[in-house]
């Protein structure tokens, strides 16, 4: 029996994200999720403790998006896949994944990308090994080198 559910976040729960990452680290960016999920360009699955009800990890599509990361009805976003401290490397994230690229399957998407931090290995090495294995582009923001990767869904 499974001892976790996904589920598909209401915007009026959002702050119970805040089990798994600080909302106030970046306010701007915290604004810029909400504002996404709430306005239906984002759609956020949390995993979720049965027993406890606590929320362990997320992990979000966004429809529309600049540059590469959104082809209109082929290629679609992953952002922000997050797991809770001391509940990494335990299959959360990759459950996770796997529930997103069948969702985005069913939705008709062929192709999903995500950007990762040139720096973040464990997370470089879990997409890799979920088929994300086609470089687009090498990139660099406020938080650095990132690389942004590509897996087709079809």
């Amino acid at each position: 029996m499974n001892d976790f559910e996904i589920i598909k976040l209401n915007p009026k729960d959002f702050e119970k994200c805040g089990n798994i990452w600080d909302l106030k680290e970046n306010e701007k960016f915290t604004q810029r999720i909400y504002d996404d999920l709430k306005s239906g360009n984002r759609v956020t699955f949390v995993y979720k403790d049965k027993k406890s009800g606590d929320f362990l990890g997320e992990i979000s599509i966004v429809f529309d998006d600049e540059e590469i990361y959104v082809i209109k009805n082929i290629r679609i976003y992953l952002s922000h896949l997050i797991v809770k401290d001391g509940f990494r490397n335990k299959g959360i994230g990759t459950i996770l994944c796997n529930y997103v690229f069948e969702f985005c399957k069913r939705l008709g998407y062929k192709e999903i990308t995500l950007a990762v931090n040139l720096d973040n290995y464990g997370a470089i090495k879990l997409y890799h090994k979920l088929g994300f294995t086609e470089m687009l582009a090498v990139k660099k923001d406020e938080y650095g080198e990132y690389v942004v990767l590509l897996k087709k869904l079809i």
